[in-house]
């Protein structure tokens, strides 16, 4: 069942529900979040009684928005316009929309400010722990580092699509960065030593990679092998 979670980094005007769709890719669930004026951010799955939590935990819902198409964060759109009229609109405009394509090419976050307090919305641009799959073809190296350089200027919390409220956006942020420099190292290294295929890099540098979760590795290789290639590094 859908879980309604707090934490004290959470301004008074947010409230936080997690879809009851767990998994290897969704960690405990789709975040959905629910503004005090009626806006909903990532309704999740189309899951009957999600969407009823969702208009059941604050006014009345007028404005939904999503941080990117992917399934478990938009299928319940259609269903929870049917269940409350509300339309698929432009943020409230305490709220700035950022492009942060990388993870997909339509992602976004979403800033909002208001008495005083402030927070991005990540989306599965920065995901509440461990990395973010750069979902190829769609998804985009270059870009997606482009989008942590800017999220890096953002030193509040960070509401993500999936897992835990992040304390510091940009800690998170720069993190990643790191981190996707050192898989590109990585990369770069099993090409040196043999590998041809975008399967022979995964066995090299995600070895150790859950079954269930090969198959986004795989992805993200291809995606490191394109963003090399624009480098001229193939």
């Amino acid at each position: 069942m859908t879980a309604r979670l707090t934490s004290e980094l959470l301004p008074d005007w947010v409230t936080w529900l997690r879809a009851p769709n767990p998994g290897p890719m969704t960690l405990d669930g789709t975040n959905t979040w629910l503004l005090d004026d009626g806006t909903v951010i990532d309704p999740g799955p189309d899951d009957l009684a999600h969407l009823e939590a969702i208009i059941e935990a604050g006014p009345p819902i007028r404005r939904i928005l999503f941080t990117h198409a992917h399934p478990d964060h938009v299928d319940g759109v259609i269903t929870l316009i049917a269940l409350t009229g509300a339309e698929v609109g432009d943020p409230p405009d305490w709220i700035t929309q950022l492009g942060t394509p990388g993870h997909t090419s339509d992602s976004v976050c979403f800033v909002a400010e208001r008495d005083g307090q402030r927070v991005v919305f990540t989306g599965d641009t920065i995901l509440g722990r461990g990395s973010s799959v750069v979902a190829w073809p769609d998804g985009d190296v270059g870009a997606y580092l482009n989008s942590l350089d800017m999220l890096s200027g953002y030193p509040v919390p960070g509401l993500p699509g999936h897992g835990p409220v992040l304390p510091d956006c940009a800690a998170a942020a720069d993190w990643l960065r790191a981190h996707r420099l050192e898989r590109l190292d990585q990369v770069r290294a099993a090409l040196k030593q043999g590998a041809s295929t975008p399967e022979d890099v995964v066995n090299i540098v995600y070895a150790d990679v859950d079954p269930n979760l090969r198959f986004a590795a795989e992805w993200t290789v291809r995606a490191q092998l394109a963003y090399l290639a624009t480098l001229s590094e193939l």
